[in-house]
């Protein structure tokens, strides 16, 4: 009985916020490959040739993690997608994942969650996790290694009623840069 009046009120509720919120996300994938000094291998001279080291990182493949009008989202609602980073660099690098071109009501509103397994990483709304909001992750990316990590998007329901017919738009980016020379996780 119980169970059942719920059930039929959650649908209710849900036909009546459908109306009332529209929310589109918009994600794209940006490689934000930091190049700067400390990028570059130490140069040897053999025969005149310079070598020098490469910072390249795939996020996955370029394509976005959460398509526009794939969820319309509601109060109470989460979403949980995964996503790759991929070091093709040849170094080891430390790695950081943010977003930029931040734009829409919602971006104050959704809770943000980057997580690996059961670590989180990041978590924040859309505005705190921009590039100078966030840190290095902990660990490293090793040569050639691929991470599968999680973004997970939460509509806290207490914000319902403040965030009808707003939108969040944002791109993902991350950011490498070699471990080498570079104890304190330096990025340009």
């Amino acid at each position: 009985g119980a169970g059942r009046k719920k059930k039929m009120h959650n649908s209710k509720t849900g036909k009546k916020l459908t109306g009332g919120i529209i929310t589109i996300i918009l994600l794209t994938v940006c490689l934000a490959i930091t190049t700067f000094a400390l990028v570059f291998a130490s140069v040897s001279v053999d025969n005149n040739i310079f070598k020098t080291g490469e910072v390249k990182i795939n996020l996955n493949d370029g394509k976005p993690v959460i398509n526009e009008h794939e969820f319309i989202f509601e109060p109470g609602m989460t979403v949980k997608k995964d996503f790759f980073i991929e070091n093709d660099s040849t170094w080891d690098v430390y790695y950081k994942i943010y977003l930029s071109d931040v734009s829409g009501g919602l971006s104050s509103v959704l809770d943000i969650t980057v997580s690996d397994g059961d670590k989180v990483l990041y978590s924040g709304t859309a505005e705190s996790l921009s590039r100078e909001g966030v840190k290095a992750a902990d660990d490293t990316l090793k040569i050639n290694e691929r991470k599968t990590l999680t973004v997970t998007f939460r509509f806290p329901e207490e914000k319902g009623n403040e965030a009808q017919n707003l939108d969040l738009q944002f791109t993902m980016c991350a950011d490498g840069v070699q471990t080498k020379n570079n104890p304190g996780k330096l990025f340009s």
